[in-house]
């Protein structure tokens, strides 16, 4: 399975309380912080969920 690396670039201060949710789901907590994630098709619908506050960048 392919690996995504996914960085957090704007702040969820006053954003949606899903959009907060997905933020945690995601394993992002603050800001420029990162994590690699397979790239599942649920992973993938929560990065275009809140693709406005992330970086999303392929891993080989």
């Amino acid at each position: 399975m392919k690996k995504i690396k996914v960085t957090q670039v704007k702040s969820v201060i006053d954003r949606s309380e899903r959009q907060k949710r997905t933020m945690v789901a995601l394993g992002l907590k603050k800001m420029n912080s990162s994590v690699e994630v397979e790239a599942t098709p649920q992973i993938l619908g929560m990065v275009t969920k809140v693709s406005h506050l992330i970086k999303v960048e392929e891993l080989a």
